[in-house]
């Protein structure tokens, strides 16, 4: 074998720390090196041509860059290697850059390291065999999980693009928090005016799937060619009858129930119900826990109004199984709720600063609703308690974010923002009123964020008490408010009529198990981790599957649309051809000695493992072995470190290949 040796400076990143020089001439005697050179920018188009120029003049059958991190460059020496006439796989990374050079101060110890990496990749490169990139089908649809603003927009980009996307969404209508807030920030437009639209044109686009109460059970299958299981719970209205007229809505006489779950429990609903008039589809649904048939078999009064006959009392979940080729989670967040556990307090649902026990102390969702239009005052700035104006009011930011005790020691990034508007429209409403804002610090990150905020405090007098809340106590009908303004370094009292907090942004309660069906990572709050946080932000590192807004980490709108449509892009760049190539260092199974044990599947991070029954030529089963999915497999490893039969290796780093890299030292 005739090996190239190209030793980069990498600028100063190398060349500072290591005599590259010396490394390209020691590499040159080692045996089997042909040729060995150093240059200054061996990733460059010089660099790339050198290598190039050097495997056909020199007749080099392998190569050895030492150069940065593969993770940076390897695809680019394979893809000079390739041009060349050689193999891709037999083009080897000693990594001088990360792991020699940053690390080390001194040159001559450095250098020998160095020396030592190239020769340990010289040996490694020897062993190495020709292979081919595993070429895998692409089924062109794609899942998108979750009905919010995020969800919405990456399924109608892919449609848009003219591919078939599922939209799964849990709830009984798309439209997610979004449909919720009265008015945005930083534009204070109407949330439900640029928000309905889209909604209607997911339902009506041709190339949408829509199936809304709906929940992800099962995941398999691998990049390109995924079988995906959705639980289609039952609405015990017939979709294809209904015509959503909502007499059964009307004539429901169970009406108060059960809590309005749009209207954060501030009014009630019937047992039959729409979750709000915009909803979409626009098919009630049928509470089982509190409609009188499901407890008494009596009533039917939905029934005897519905001229459809739509009403399907008996209508079971359905189970429906979609193949598609990418899925985007955009399955959003939800407010972390300050509620104590009954059995944490005598006071049921007693939690900080009263919220839970005192009905004017509420979160900033119930506000929102309260200053909406189609909310259950009408957009009149209400107490819950007795339905009067309150003239002096109390927004309390960061709480629960930022707080070590509470567990979420993150930012929630749009409490500030959202405060700031919520102050602004209760002024635009009450104008007699005073507002006041506890802050610990404003951040305010955005176009026209931070003059939201300004306008708030300026034009409309919001007064802002640079400070912590310590309590709050009901007495003589009003909520008595008392922190510490820290600029003027006093105590305040301020005996408010409604209190607003702006609770945390938090994962939904079901994050981790969906991350686990679907095979993602989490961190510690249950916010699904990207690939990288600056290069693959979209990405997990299960390939082809995509995140989208808050599920990822808060996020306010624009920011979780962007990442939709980058999310969207991802599929349709997997979708830009009939097959997928990928690598093929992936684990491979010796079926003649696997003893069937099956340590490998427990321990897979991708459920690559599978079942394969070897029989005889009469078909009697002889035994049943381990079988590795080249699809779904990441070349993890963990599989050839615990067989206990040596019978499973990873391709391209077998036993030969790394006995080879430890003997050259």
């Amino acid at each position: 074998m005739r090996i190239g040796v190209f030793v980069c400076q990498c600028g100063e990143n190398i060349g500072r720390t290591v005599d590259c020089p010396a490394v390209a001439e020691a590499a040159g005697r080692f045996p089997g090196v042909a040729y060995s050179v150093e240059y200054k920018y061996m990733c460059s188009d010089p660099g790339q041509n050198l290598i190039k120029n050097m495997i056909k003049e020199k007749n080099l059958d392998a190569i050895v860059v030492g150069s940065c991190s593969p993770h940076m460059h390897e695809k680019t020496f394979r893809k000079a290697a390739l041009d060349a006439g050689v193999n891709p796989f037999l083009c080897e990374i000693a990594n001088l850059r990360e792991h020699c050079s940053w690390v080390h101060e001194d040159i001559v110890d450095a250098t020998k390291k160095a020396i030592d990496l190239v020769r340990i990749a010289v040996e490694k490169v020897k062993k190495n065999t020709p292979l081919t990139p595993i070429r895998v089908p692409v089924t062109k649809r794609s899942l998108v999980i979750g009905g919010g603003i995020s969800g919405i927009q990456a399924a109608l980009d892919i449609a848009n693009a003219g591919f078939e996307c599922v939209l799964v969404e849990k709830e009984p209508s798309i439209g997610g928090h979004m449909s919720q807030l009265s008015e945005t920030f930083p534009t204070l437009d109407c949330s439900q005016c640029i928000l309905t639209p889209r909604m209607v044109e997911v339902y009506q686009h041709p190339k949408i799937k829509l199936l809304t109460y709906s929940e992800v059970e099962n995941v398999e299958g691998f990049i390109g060619n995924f079988k995906v299981t959705i639980r289609k719970k039952a609405r015990s209205i017939d979709e294809s009858k209904c015509t959503g007229c909502g007499l059964c809505v009307q004539k429901c006489p169970i009406k108060k129930k059960a809590y309005n779950e749009f209207e954060e429990n501030l009014a009630h609903r019937p047992a039959v119900y729409v979750p709000f008039p915009q909803a979409v589809p626009n098919i009630p649904v049928i509470d089982r826990t509190v409609c009188t048939y499901y407890q008494t078999g009596k009533c039917q009064m939905c029934v005897k109004v519905c001229g459809r006959e739509a009403i399907f009392f008996e209508q079971q979940d359905e189970m429906i199984t979609e193949e598609v080729g990418s899925i985007v989670v955009a399955t959003g967040y939800k407010l972390y709720s300050i509620d104590k556990k009954p059995e944490e307090s005598e006071i049921k649902g007693y939690g900080e600063y009263g919220y839970g026990k005192y009905k004017d102390v509420i979160d900033g969702l119930q506000f929102e609703r309260i200053a909406s239009a189609s909310g259950p005052t009408s957009g009149e700035i209400l107490r819950p308690s007795d339905n009067k104006v309150p003239k002096k009011i109390v927004f309390i930011q960061c709480v629960g974010s930022r707080d070590e005790s509470k567990g979420f020691s993150y930012c929630s990034k749009i409490c500030c923002m959202y405060t700031a508007k919520h102050a602004m429209l209760y002024k635009h409403k009450v104008h007699d009123g005073e507002a006041y804002v506890f802050y610990m610090d404003i951040r305010a990150g955005g176009k026209g964020y931070d003059e939201f905020v300004r306008r708030a405090i300026e034009e409309d007098h919001v007064k802002y008490i640079r400070g912590r809340v310590s309590r709050i106590y009901e007495e003589d009908g009003k909520y008595i408010v008392r922190g510490e303004d820290t600029i003027a370094g006093k105590p305040i009292t301020i005996d408010a009529d409604l209190v607003v907090l702006a609770t945390a942004m938090i994962a939904q309660p079901n994050a981790v198990k969906l991350a686990q069906t679907i095979g993602m990572s989490y961190d510690k709050y249950g916010f699904y981790n990207e690939a990288h946080p600056k290069l693959r932000p979209v990405e997990v590192s299960t390939a082809g599957v995509f995140l989208a807004g808050a599920c990822q980490s808060p996020k306010d709108i624009p920011e979780s649309v962007a990442m939709a449509s980058a999310a969207a892009s991802k599929s349709l760049v997997l979708f830009g051809s009939d097959f997928l190539e990928r690598e093929p260092t992936v684990a491979k199974v010796n079926e003649s000695v696997c003893a069937g044990c099956f340590y490998c599947q427990k321990v897979c991070a991708y459920n690559a493992i599978e079942k394969k029954e070897i029989k005889d030529r009469k078909g009697n089963l002889v035994k049943v072995i381990a079988y590795v999915n080249s699809g779904l497999c990441q070349g993890f490893g963990t599989c050839n470190a615990v067989c206990p039969s040596k019978s499973v290796e990873l391709i391209g780093f077998n036993d030969e290949q790394i006995y080879a890299e430890i003997n050259a030292l």
